[in-house]
């Protein structure tokens, strides 16, 4: 038999209690305010569940009534410059961190509560109601809340989806120099999502300031968590990762308390990341105001057995044993509460024909509907633009590649809030292909080689952009890999600024390229074109050329939305003019190039196909113009040199290199027929490459992508429907 040795975790996994002593040594004004703001998120939640009972609320009502404790008790122990964020349950956490926010220094329990407070009642249920005057303009509802100045950076629909952002801002905070701590508040269900997992993993390799809070309440809708792991202590979590846990009364207030206390000392001292698990209860439905047990799936007693264990009892028990408030004083504190929610919810909603409603002119007017989806651009105001045909600096050749290395290098040098991080771009000389050549060496603090964690790297790149002091840059090895990240790209990234308002910036840059033709297969070859253009939020760039490639990723470094900028792997050994001193120019987003003129028709394409194209055209001798559409976003497409061109030719053909089913030009196509119907003299004709995916076989992958005689037979159809059929090549 061989010999076995018990190992031992790397990190403390403790239970923490609360002692007597601990209890008489209650600070006072702490405890009242415990007091307080339990009470007023009390009475806030069951006045939202009214009002959803009443068809005032569009969509859920998720409360968190029973869980206040964990809220308050963290949000407490915080101090100004820490942050939150937090899942699609999170009034109570919101309402926490604002109120330490707008009163520091405590809240008396028997004192009018003040101006502040009743602005954050009022707009936090405006929001909830969906109207203008909420902190997201109505847009965020019960599940998005955001008011960054009070250090609530955004609550979350997807479970788990905000973890990954949260690790974003704490890793900001310690590249800032500060001792400042984010919490990131989830349920047991999140515990087994895996960018919840991997973010975990990525927080403790890189030692970042966040506590992962755990609000264990058994139940995720109604699967209880002994159905779903088999360990259900899930503070266990943190054991796995090397990160210290504490396991907590969530009922308690002052235990959350005094277990934030001893997380934020570690995490202020630079030990990493923590783990609290706080055991709580919601005390009804995953949404509504009915109890678990009306839907079968809870018992009445269990439900009896954790109410009689009711954080605010609790609480206001222990203050009346310390003659620090009595009963009374308890009972008028909550008949104020009931009555602020009272007061708020009527200054919202009227009674017309004995009905009740909402004000008609507290909803958001419907022109703001796309409001803030990009940003304005204002941030190109006097910079300096240029055209390689127009450009005055010193221009030579240079291998694309290491023109994308060096404008990286330029653009470190000068903006210090410039961070690359992707799978290896810190080894093998500058990444798979060289594209981050020297930037290790020059900058080893924001060069970050990754684990292959797609999604919480993608999400800790958007909390690091959201934070406002880092320019994130992602490279993804292979644009296949974004469906691994999908939900932190398109619902957390995409949907940002406009989901909390539409003034909240999202300045990052995802790098990938394409690379069909390099026999790497259905799972890293496809172009992202086609699903980023039909994805709100992004903007799109494609370079051709070197000197392209300068003045575009300079625009995407400065814009204030998330850009996308694709890249060929066919361009990457080609040679071309690229600028040899000054990588300071920009050339606009939006704007498209006229490549090669001409009067017989018009072709629209991007990266690799625009020499392509232009190769095919030449040899078969046709007047035939050609435009680099450069930019490839919606807000992005050039319609003004796109129109010019089709008046003058009548006719139009798309050429792309990738699969039929995710094209670019499928949209584009129909977009251009609806706007240019009357100057078309025939339908828009498309190149494009098979339906299915490129296979490693050299023949089958060739025969899968749009190739230069795809291109001659699509510029031999758009010529022979105008009636000047071409002779046989």
């Amino acid at each position: 038999m061989p010999d076995f040795t018990d190992l031992t975790p790397l990190s403390p996994w403790r239970d923490l209690r609360v002692t007597e002593a601990d209890r008489s040594a209650l600070d006072p004004v702490l405890g009242a305010t415990m007091l307080v703001q339990m009470h007023l998120i009390r009475a806030f939640e069951e006045k939202v569940l009214d009002l959803a009972a009443q068809g005032l609320v569009h969509g859920p009502a998720h409360s968190a009534i029973g869980q206040e404790a964990g809220a308050v008790g963290s949000a407490l122990a915080m101090k100004p410059g820490d942050e939150v964020n937090g899942s699609h349950r999170a009034h109570h956490q919101f309402l926490a961190r604002a109120m330490v926010h707008i009163a520091p220094g405590g809240i008396d329990p028997q004192a009018a509560f003040g101006a502040d407070l009743r602005a954050l009642a009022r707009r936090t249920l405006a929001e909830i109601m969906g109207l203008a005057e909420g902190f997201c303009h109505g847009r965020g509802g019960s599940m998005h809340l955001r008011w960054k100045e009070a250090g609530n950076l955004g609550t979350n629909a997807i479970v788990g989806g905000g973890v990954p952002m949260a690790a974003g801002a704490a890793w900001a905070h310690r590249h800032a120099g500060t001792d400042n701590v984010v919490y990131t508040y989830f349920g047991d269900g999140a515990t087994n999502i895996g960018s919840v997992l991997e973010t975990m993993n990525i927080a403790a390799a890189w030692k970042l300031p966040v506590c992962f809070f755990i609000e264990n309440n058994r139940y995720a809708v109604s699967t209880h968590i002994d159905e779903v792991t088999a360990e259900p202590r899930l503070s266990a979590r943190g054991a796995a990762f090397g990160i210290p846990a504490l396991r907590v009364d969530g009922m308690d207030a002052l235990a959350v308390y005094l277990a934030c206390e001893e997380a934020n000392r570690i995490m202020r001292s630079g030990r990493g990341p923590v783990v609290i698990e706080a055991d709580v209860y919601r005390y009804f439905h995953q949404n509504g105001a009915l109890p678990g047990s009306a839907f079968g799936y809870r018992s009445k007693a269990e439900e009896a057995a954790w109410r009689s264990r009711d954080p605010l009892e609790a609480m206001a028990r222990t203050l009346a044993e310390r003659q620090l408030l009595g009963e009374d004083a308890a009972a008028a504190l909550r008949a104020r509460c009931v009555a602020l929610m009272e007061e708020t919810a009527g200054s919202l909603i009227e009674e017309v024909d004995g009905r009740r409603r909402v004000v008609p002119a507290l909803w958001p007017d419907e022109t703001f509907r796309d409001f803030g989806i990009r940003g304005d651009l204002s941030e190109f105001a006097g910079q300096r633009f240029a055209e390689q045909e127009t450009f005055t600096g010193r221009l030579a050749e240079a291998r694309f590649v290491d023109t994308v290395a060096d404008v990286m290098t330029r653009r470190m040098e000068q903006d210090p809030r410039i961070v690359v991080l992707g799978e290896d771009v810190h080894r093998l000389k500058g990444g798979t292909n060289g594209a981050t050549r020297g930037l290790a060496g020059l900058f080893p603090d924001r060069v970050l080689g990754t684990p292959i964690s797609e999604n919480a790297f993608t999400g800790l790149a958007a909390g690091m952009a959201a934070d406002g002091r880092v320019r994130p840059v992602i490279e993804f090895m292979y644009p296949d890999f974004m469906w691994v990240a999908a939900d932190q790209v398109f619902n957390q990234i995409g949907k940002a600024r406009h989901m909390f308002g539409g003034d909240s910036d999202m300045p990052l840059v995802l790098r990938t390229k394409v690379a069909m033709g390099t026999g790497y297969g259905s799972q890293h070859s496809m172009d992202p074109a086609g699903l980023f253009a039909t994805a709100p939020g992004w903007r799109i760039v494609a370079p051709s050329t070197p000197f392209d490639y300068v003045g575009l990723m300079n625009a995407a470094l400065l814009c204030r939305d998330p850009v996308l900028v694709i890249e060929h792997v066919d361009l990457y050994a080609s040679r071309g003019a690229a600028p040899a001193d000054d990588f300071d120019y920009f050339i606009p987003l939006g704007k498209a190039k006229v490549v090669r003129p001409g009067t017989r028709a018009t072709v629209l394409t991007y990266l690799a196909m625009v020499a392509k194209t232009a190769a095919v055209v030449e040899e078969m001798g046709l007047d035939v113009e050609i435009v680099d559409l450069r930019s490839l976003d919606r807000a992005g497409i050039d319609w003004d040199t796109i129109e010019a061109s089709v008046k003058k030719t009548g006719n139009v053909l798309i050429v792309e290199q990738g699969v039929s089913g995710t094209s670019y030009g499928g949209w584009l196509a129909d977009e251009i027929q609806r706007r240019l119907f009357d100057w078309l003299d025939q339908p828009v004709q498309r190149v494009h490459g098979a339906e299915a995916s490129p296979s490693i076989s050299r023949v089958l992958e060739a025969a899968a992508c749009a190739r230069p005689q795809d291109i001659e037979a699509g510029l031999r159809a758009v010529m022979a429907a105008q009636g000047r059929p071409l002779a046989a090549g």
